[in-house]
């Protein structure tokens, strides 16, 4: 993600100070200039002297006490420099605030006190939207597996998913992100590195060193292995953001098994997705747990990006895909179908169903593959490109 340049105004001196370490310490976003006073009218020095400097954010603060001045400010921003997005920071606690804020063009309403990782997932949104609108270069597109709960089978969908589009298009990565890797036993690879050797190794990282971090499959799929034993301490959020740049600048889709692990981690990769696949089955205790996970994901935005996989599907009577949809809050996207002892022996041989040709599970995740890449600029398909397996 390229470096966001940021302008701070907030009346507070200290508040100042704290906005701007905090905007430098998401290591993506850097300032370039702080005002101690509002804009008032278009004619103020102020936007000549800022426009030169081309920001592509400009975070202003809104005092609760009298927020008007702020409000207003917000509005001539959005008028006169329409190039770069408009952050407010202010309390959560008024929704009134809040509403007048984006109504003025407000993009982001960040809550105070504000921490660097609600900057940073604000900052990486708007990255991943300005991406989209300008289409600068060949970008990956990444695709995150999470668990409704433990044992949903996010890593089956996520290691079956990679190797069903590794098949179709090639140059797909499988990133581990779990709190204790399974992918590298499901593949049946003894992996030489992790996720947190890549991160130990950012500062020196180009496409070739990225390489050497991966694992590489039979028929060409590569994996970043997760965690072999549990860590003491996690990367930081900034530190997930500029790994994923980087894989999604290197390969044409990224597959991310999150498995069960719901933080700001996960958010992140959440925000910087194409899509977030949820994966649940079709009970009571699953499907609450997959509207909580919505919820979280979906804090600040980016809900839309979650969809439901219900895994081990089979129909039930009286119940219907409507009902698992108003239940989990997320429309849903594909069923796998309940062939658990498949799935179970796949794993313990270290073989993955993709790898045993014309199952019926197999062809669901080459069809959800599919599903993912049919509105793909570059993917011509014929009617049987969704059974393909490897």
């Amino acid at each position: 993600m390229s470096e966001l340049l940021v302008v701070i105004i907030a009346t507070d001196s200290e508040q100042r100070a704290v906005l701007q370490v905090l905007v430098d310490g998401t290591s993506v976003a850097r300032t370039v200039h702080s005002a101690a006073s509002y804009p008032t009218v278009a004619a103020d020095p102020f936007f000549p002297r800022v426009q030169a400097m081309n920001p592509d954010v400009t975070l202003i603060d809104i005092p609760s006490d009298a927020p008007a001045p702020a409000l207003q400010a917000v509005e001539l921003l959005h008028q006169e420099m329409p190039q770069a997005a408009v952050f407010a920071v202010g309390s959560m606690a008024q929704p009134q605030l809040i509403v007048s804020a984006m109504r003025m063009g407000a993009k982001e309403f960040i809550e105070r006190p504000t921490t660097t990782t609600d900057l940073l997932e604000a900052f990486v949104r708007l990255s991943t939207t300005q991406r989209k609108v300008k289409r600068e270069g060949p970008r990956g597109k990444v695709f995150t597996v999470v668990n409704a709960k433990g044992g949903s089978g996010a890593t089956t969908v996520a290691v079956n998913l990679a190797l069903a589009l590794q098949a179709a298009h090639g140059n797909v990565a499988l990133v581990d992100l779990a709190p204790l890797g399974h992918a590298a036993l499901h593949l049946n690879l003894k992996a030489a590195f992790t996720v947190s050797d890549a991160i130990r190794n950012l500062h020196r990282m180009d496409s070739s060193l990225l390489d050497s971090f991966m694992t590489r499959h039979t028929g060409g799929l590569q994996l970043l292995a997760g965690a072999n034993t549990p860590a003491s301490t996690e990367p930081s959020t900034a530190e997930y953001a500029r790994l994923f740049d980087m894989l999604a600048g290197h390969f044409r889709y990224v597959v991310v098994d999150a498995s069960s692990r719901v933080d700001g981690a996960t958010r992140l990769v959440g925000n910087l997705s194409e899509k977030v696949l949820l994966v649940a089955h079709a009970d009571v205790a699953s499907l609450w747990s997959a509207a909580r996970i919505v919820q979280f994901l979906g804090e600040n935005s980016g809900k839309e990006r979650v969809k439901l996989v219900l895994n081990r599907f089979r129909k039930i009577p009286g119940f219907h895909e409507s009902d698992a949809e108003t239940a989990s809050g997320a429309s849903l996207l594909w069923r796998i179908p309940n062939q658990y002892f498949a799935v179970s022996s796949a794993i313990d041989r270290g073989i993955p169903l993709m790898n045993q040709n014309h199952t019926e599970i197999a062809k669901a995740f080459s069809g959800l593959a599919a599903t993912l890449t049919q509105n793909d600029d570059d993917v011509k398909r014929t009617a049987w490109s969704m059974f393909k397996t490897v």
